[in-house]
């Protein structure tokens, strides 16, 4: 008991001792000592419950904290894992962007030369056909006149025609340069021949026997000169066509170069945007846990 409780205990047992104070006082100063127990006795109560209710809260309040920190770290563990795995995502976009590049370029580079080849191709094939038609044509005027073709007549200009009709003869017309006089210029080497503009060609190998009669004589030159204009036409026809296979599938490749290109430069932004979103939750947890 308490020292007020005491006092009372006191008082009550002097009232009992004594002869002055009738047993009635003595029996209110009882109860008056139960209802003061009582009320002390509630006040502890209301004291302890209080006590105990403050010290739960405070527990609560710890584990909510440590809770708080927690899942805190827990956040802050998770952000910088997808940082660490935005940036290798990036770097790798990156560096599929600049191979992707450098395919392009080397593809571009190897187009050009492939087709500077087949225009060189076609260019000499063309030019070599023209020389063996030209030959073909100059035997044909000396071995097979019908099937000779004179040269196209040149369209006289406005003056030429004035000249002309003056003079009563025709304009003189230019002398034919290129190969051998043919009017061909391109730099064709041909395994044949040279051929004059005004004799007939030479007499053929031995292998090819003595001359016979004319219709005959011209017929082994010929169906070489056909083989090997059928040889070109076959090569000009096969490099047109790789020609036309291989621009189709740079074409093709410059088109899926681009939309992946685009595709991934997209992703790159994407990710970018989504690290830096990510580096600001960081930062915000860390100061959340340092504030805690």
């Amino acid at each position: 008991a308490g020292v007020s409780e005491r006092v009372r205990f006191d008082a009550v047992f002097l009232a009992l001792s004594g002869k002055k104070v009738g047993f009635e006082k003595v029996i209110e100063m009882i109860n008056g000592m139960i209802a003061s127990l009582k009320t002390e006795q509630a006040d502890d109560d209301a004291k302890k419950e209080y006590c105990v209710t403050t010290l739960d809260k405070s527990d609560d309040t710890k584990k909510s904290l440590e809770r708080k920190v927690s899942d805190l770290e827990a956040a802050i563990a998770s952000a910088e894992e997808s940082i660490a795995t935005l940036k290798e995502e990036i770097a790798a976009l990156l560096k599929g962007i600049q191979e992707l590049d450098k395919s392009v370029a080397e593809a571009t580079e190897e187009r050009k030369a492939a087709h500077a080849e087949f225009k060189q191709l076609m260019a000499s094939d063309g030019a070599a056909k023209e020389v063996l038609l030209f030959a073909q044509n100059r035997l044909n005027k000396f071995y097979n006149p019908k099937m000779f073709k004179t040269a196209p007549k040149v369209e006289l200009s406005k003056e030429d025609r004035i000249a002309s009709s003056m003079s009563g003869t025709e304009p003189p017309t230019a002398a034919p340069g290129g190969i051998a006089g043919t009017g061909i210029t391109a730099l064709v080497q041909i395994k044949a021949h040279s051929l004059r503009s005004d004799a007939a060609p030479p007499p053929p190998p031995e292998t090819f026997g003595a001359y016979q009669k004319k219709g005959e004589e011209n017929n082994g030159v010929t169906a070489m000169m056909n083989m090997l204009i059928q040889d070109l036409d076959k090569e000009m026809t096969v490099a047109e066509a790789e020609e036309k296979n291989a621009q189709e599938d740079y074409e093709t490749m410059m088109r899926d170069s681009a939309e992946k290109r685009q595709a991934d430069s997209k992703s790159m932004a994407e990710k970018e945007a989504a690290k830096a979103d990510t580096e600001a939750a960081l930062q915000q947890h860390q100061d959340d846990k340092a504030s805690t």
